[in-house]
């Protein structure tokens, strides 16, 4: 049974979201009726909700879809991307019922029975704008009824400790090792039904929140892979013997996770390495260059991107907060090979002796365009 949401709650708008610089937005509680802190972050996103719900890497964020429309798909089993929803809220202008033959289970009863709150009927063309002059903000969402003052939850806001230095890969990360989908059925079923290619090589993956298309995506090339979690040492991964390792996706604060770049650093010339979004960042950090947090992050599906080898622009799906810092990389040892065009930040780095790669973006997609799934062949060739 749909979780209806009544004309009376619309009305009222007695739920609210406090930002830490005293700013309130007002509008109606949908989803689970819990007060909780987070970061605020805009994603542009026209569709894919469901699969930047379940993202780890949205770990401690609310998320403020611009598109105005938000459920009209529902929810289904086939399209998310972990093992449960991550996100801290969802902020949205409309909450819709579904009216779509894939769906399962209506968003507001999904987030209802993961926990979730949401905030519904809000300006969020204001909102997204604010974030934009003023850059990401810690805030409270209050859709309990238990702290009605907007200026005790402004309080509430500035006091959580924010998610600067705080290790979230270590929250998302997988309990222990696994084999990724060993008889190939989750990968082939998904989308549209295919043969998939023998797994003849194998490789390693340090699962610091990582997304599940991104392991479809390593099997579809040829690659049998093994899920690691976050803290596993270099000398753990290399006693696996594996033909490569791959940096995952994650939330949070790089420079938080000393540990990974140790790892990584280990790792650096005795076997090929790829990396995505944190894995990325891990990457750089890893090879002595800096990260810094951007302004307001990279949150959706349409990001241009320019191969510097080639000129080629690709439009891209990201999903992070923080960037490498191009003055800090070893100039004599990597290349830069991708630039954001809207930032010019750093989207993509090669090692010039050793054989890795990392990108910054999401070839991956889910949500999103696929311009550089071609990556994933990348990284097999260089497996050999």
């Amino acid at each position: 049974m749909k979780n209806k949401i009544s004309w009376k709650q619309k009305r009222e708008r007695a739920a609210f979201l406090a930002f830490e610089d005293g700013t309130v937005f007002r509008g109606y509680s949908a989803g689970a009726p819990v007060d909780r802190t987070g970061e605020v972050v805009f994603n542009t996103g026209m569709s894919g909700y469901q699969e930047i719900l379940s993202d780890p890497s949205y770990a401690g964020q609310f998320v403020v879809m611009t598109y105005p429309e938000i459920g009209n798909t529902g929810m289904n089993t086939a399209d998310m991307e972990s093992r449960q929803l991550f996100a801290n809220a969802l902020l949205v202008h409309e909450m819709n019922s579904s009216s779509n033959w894939r769906c399962e289970i209506e968003l507001n009863d999904c987030l209802t029975q993961n926990g979730i709150p949401a905030l519904a009927g809000i300006d969020t063309r204001a909102l997204t704008t604010k974030l934009r002059e003023c850059g990401t903000l810690k805030a409270f969402i209050s859709v309990s009824g238990k702290v009605s003052d907007p200026a005790e939850a402004v309080e509430i806001a500035k006091a959580w400790e924010g998610l600067d230095n705080q290790d979230y890969a270590a929250k998302v990360t997988c309990e222990k090792p696994y084999e990724w989908d060993p008889d190939g059925s989750l990968t082939a079923s998904w989308g549209i039904c295919q043969e998939l290619p023998p797994a003849d090589k194998r490789i390693v993956a340090v699962d610091y929140g990582i997304k599940w298309n991104i392991l479809r995506s390593l099997r579809r090339t040829g690659l049998a892979v093994t899920v690691v979690p976050a803290k596993t040492s270099a000398q753990e991964i290399l006693a696996m013997k594996p033909d490569g390792v791959f940096l995952s996706n994650g939330p949070a604060d790089p420079a938080a996770l000393p540990y990974a770049a140790d790892t990584a650093r280990g790792l650096l010339g005795k076997v090929p390495l790829m990396g995505i979004c944190l894995g990325h960042q891990i990457l750089g950090r890893a090879l002595g260059a800096k990260t810094q947090r951007l302004k307001f992050g990279h949150h959706g599906c349409n990001h241009p991107v320019k191969d510097l080898q080639t000129g080629a622009v690709e439009i891209t799906s990201q999903n992070h907060n923080f960037t490498v810092v191009e003055e800090t990389l070893p100039q004599d040892e990597v290349t830069v090979t991708h630039m954001n065009l809207n930032d010019n930040t750093v989207e993509g780095l090669r090692h010039n002796k050793y054989p890795a790669f990392s990108v910054q973006y999401h070839p991956e997609a889910c949500p999103g365009p696929h311009d550089p799934y071609y990556l994933f062949a990348r990284f097999r060739e260089m497996i050999g």
